[in-house]
Order: structure tokens, then sequence, then C-alpha cells
């Protein structure tokens, strides 16, 4: 199963981020609002590259730190920990696939600052009079792939997210809500422990 690779819409690269619409948010904003973000919970829809769809709940701890838990019968399970990212399969009796964090366009939303504004980072913006829309990447590694990330507000909310891997498959996750006075555990995203309690 290849969560985190999502679809991508084509989007014009903006001549200037700063000839967008005065109600659109800038990327200062954006990378604030991010950054806001410590703990937080809520749940989620998610469409994947073969146009399967899936729901669970996620768990954010900024930085570095989100966790996927899909609804029955899916029985998967997504942890980013210790930078490293884990794919839970319980079909297999396996150890999970394991990859760097560091890697994925996810990381671009999870590092410890958020900083948009770096050159090469935004590779499009878009603002269609309600939503706020950019596409982002590792200028120094654009060959990760990228994350196509949608706001709305106010109050400025994170509403959805496209991932592109870097072989070109997409996954779309929208969030119906994130509540960002819950805390949870720690334990939560330690992948040893999640393998110890698994038996792998």
């Amino acid at each position: 199963m290849k969560l985190f690779r999502l679809f991508l819409l084509p989007l014009l690269l903006a001549a200037s981020v700063q000839q967008a619409s005065a109600d659109a948010l800038n990327l200062n904003q954006i990378s604030a609002y991010l950054n806001s973000i410590t703990d937080a919970t809520g749940r989620f829809t998610q469409i994947n590259n073969d146009g399967s769809t899936a729901t669970g709940t996620i768990y954010i701890r900024r930085p570095g730190r989100i966790r996927f838990e899909y609804d029955p019968p899916n029985d998967a399970l997504v942890i980013a920990g210790g930078g490293q990212v884990a794919i839970f399969d319980n079909k297999s009796n396996q150890p999970p696939e394991q990859y760097p964090l560091r890697r994925t366009p996810l990381n671009i939303i999870l590092e410890r600052d958020v900083d948009l504004t770096r050159a090469n980072m935004v590779t499009a913006f878009e603002y269609d009079g309600t939503y706020t829309m950019i596409v982002a990447q590792d200028p120094k590694n654009p060959e990760y792939g990228n994350i196509r990330l949608m706001f709305g507000g106010p109050p400025t909310q994170l509403q959805q997210w496209i991932i592109t891997s870097g072989d070109g498959t997409k996954t779309t996750v929208t969030l119906d809500g994130l509540d960002t006075q819950a805390s949870p555990r720690v334990g939560l995203f330690n992948i040893p422990q999640e393998m110890r309690q698994r038996g792998l």
C-alpha cells in the first residue's frame, strides 16, 4: 500500500506571489500558521493513487511526528517519528517499510521551522476567491516530489494536502478539522515501540 502518494492537478506558476489577491494568504502567513500547529488531532479522508479511499484519525506532534490510524476494515498504520516514516500492514508479519522523513514532501510541513519563502520552495500559488493553494518542494531535492496545500478561512485552516512522490504517484488527504488543543501522547509516534507491541 503506497500511502503518501498523491494526485496533483496542474497549476500554473505565478509570475509573482506578491501579485496574488489581497484576500489570499501570503507565504509568511501560511508559514506562521503551520508553525503555530504543535499538537493536533482530527479526522481525515484519503484518496489513493488507484482511486481507492480510506478514512481515519490523524495525530500530529510537530516537529517531525505524525500518525495515521485507518478505520476498519483497513488495518494499516503510518507513523512518522524519529526521523523515519514507517508503514505497518497487519496482513504481513514482516517489519514495516521504512524510509527517511526528510525524503518525503510531508517533511515540509513537519519541519521545526517552516519557511515557505525560501528560494525555489514554492513552485505554484493560486487563489480562487475562497481557498489559497500552494505547491511546495524541498528546494535542494526537488526529486523527492512535492506537496500541494489548500487553506481556507478565516480563521486560517489547513484543509487538504496532495502529495506527489518522486515517481509521480499521488494521494490526497482531506482534513475534517484539526483540534489543536489536543495533546497526543508521545508514544503514538514511537516506531520501535509499535514494532514491539506487534511482535515484529
